[in-house]
């Protein structure tokens, strides 16, 4: 079995330091690639070292709306200019989106920082990595604006059913992490069941988002291998068509080599 982690945050801690280790441990867990997102201006230098450094790496740019304080007009221009450059193994624009978790979330400068990152996802031909915090409905109509050719990901879905089909309607995946893990999450367990397969992606979202049994941990990439067999009780796919499915529809929608 092998595995694509489409969403690892690998230029914080612990794997700072740590990288070679690091994704030898994923390696041997068969998470042979690991997409790197950004989350804000000042990550876009070393994460597209890491990937320029490791194969196995590759890179995502983008302004992250929780860092939303931390984001300037001029770091549009510094993404952009990113892009120009069309670093080694870049492969999308992210991690951008929505959030309405936090007090005072600046939702309306948010509304316009993704709206920018999609129309330059549209100029640059790249796909999004998409984050939302209940914000599925008001995402999904932004994406419906934009109609971006290359599409792309809503990462660490917990959304309804109705929300799941509302993005793959519009062509957009989604992405399985360590929520499903949980027993008590029964609403997204039941949507993950019911998806079609070439829809979903593999994820952990390390650091964050701990599966069952490593509460207080920092999340890892080859967990991902341990987000694959929960999946696998869930859905009526052999264990093997499931595996090679994510393979394929990240090496799909990233357009990463064979």
């Amino acid at each position: 079995m092998r595995f694509i982690d489409t969403h690892c945050h690998f230029d914080f801690p612990p794997f700072v330091g740590d990288e070679e280790n690091s994704i030898a441990r994923a390696a041997d867990a068969g998470v042979e690639r690991i997409i790197v997102p950004a989350v804000d201006a000042s990550r876009f230098e070393g994460i597209t070292a890491l990937a320029a450094h490791y194969s196995g790496l590759y890179a995502a740019l983008g302004l992250h709306p929780v860092a939303i304080e931390r984001h300037e007009d001029a770091h549009l221009a510094q993404l952009e200019s990113w892009l120009k450059r069309k670093p080694t193994r870049l492969v999308a624009i992210g991690e951008i989106g929505l959030d309405l978790y936090r007090e005072n979330p600046a939702f309306a400068r948010q509304e316009a920082l993704l709206d920018a990152q999609l129309q330059l996802a549209k100029q640059y031909d790249l796909p999004v990595i998409l984050h939302s915090r209940r914000t599925h409905d008001k995402l999904a109509s932004q994406l419906r604006r934009h109609d971006l050719p290359r599409r792309g990901v809503v990462h660490g879905f917990a959304g309804s059913l109705q929300q799941a089909q509302a993005f793959i309607k519009l062509g957009y995946a989604i992405g399985v992490g360590g929520t499903m893990t949980y027993a008590r999450a029964s609403k997204t367990r039941n949507t993950l069941a019911q998806l079609p397969l070439e829809s979903l992606l593999l994820e952990t979202d390390a650091p964050d988002m701990p599966l069952y049994g490593f509460q207080g941990e920092p999340n890892r990439p080859e967990r991902a291998r341990l987000v694959w067999q929960a999946l696998c009780e869930l859905r009526p796919e052999a264990p093997q068509v499931i595996a090679e499915a994510l393979w394929r529809n990240a090496q799909t929608l990233f357009a990463l080599p064979e």
